[in-house]
């Protein structure tokens, strides 16, 4: 199966005809071979237009709601960047590739795992995975890490607010972007910190598995 004629086409006529222009991150999504994060045969069906399962009763989500989301986060080389819900590790490597840090947390250990399995055995570097209650933040007890604020966060579920976790752990001018709404239909929020201020826009409706957490469902 050609995999790689399969990105192209994906690209082309699911993230660029839609509206998505950035060059790094069209290049990003022809880079990571998005098959190699579906389980079992699934990976034939790997660049087609919408969301998968990839098992514990998660998805990988359509390919250009993930454009769009890192779209969003205008993510620029030098960034770090703070991930909820690693799921499969896909979105994690597109950040990889487009950052220069990702610290990514997910609930499911079994997920994390195997994420982070997969990410070392593709020789990604710039990657720390951790399992916890992603609604929280980052919490280490790495001294470098205890108190890091990040330049961008991206959450992979649905929350019902913003988690107050997360806009204490963003920089001052970050970008955070998630679905938030009911546990069945949300909106796409983009938040933004400005002197201090926090600001909203909505990019329209979508759909995402509930964020759980104690500052989630």
């Amino acid at each position: 199966m050609d995999y790689e004629a399969q990105r192209i086409s994906m690209v082309e006529h699911q993230i660029k005809a839609r509206g998505i222009t950035d060059e790094r991150l069209l290049d990003a999504f022809r880079k990571v071979e998005r098959h190699l994060f579906i389980p079992g045969n699934s990976d034939h069906f790997a660049y087609s237009d919408g969301p998968m399962c990839i098992g514990e009763g998660q998805t990988i989500s359509q390919p250009y709601i993930v454009a769009l989301m890192l779209d969003l986060l205008m993510l620029k080389p030098n960034d770090i960047v703070m991930e909820i819900g690693t799921g499969s590790g896909y979105q994690t490597a597109l950040l990889a590739e487009l950052a220069q840090q990702v610290y990514s947390i997910e609930r499911i250990s079994s997920l994390a795992e195997k994420a982070e399995a997969l990410l070392k055995k593709l020789w990604y570097t710039n990657i720390r995975i951790q399992q916890g209650d992603g609604t929280l933040g980052w919490i280490s007890e790495i001294e470098d890490e205890k108190n890091i604020l990040f330049d961008a966060i991206v959450v992979s579920a649905a929350a019902p607010s913003v988690p107050e976790g997360l806009l204490t752990q963003l920089k001052e001018g970050g970008r955070l972007v998630l679905p938030c709404g009911s546990k069945f239909v949300q909106d796409l929020i983009c938040v933004k910190k400005e002197n201090g201020k926090i600001k909203k826009e909505n990019f329209g409706g979508c759909q995402f598995v509930p964020l759980i957490g104690e500052q989630g469902w």
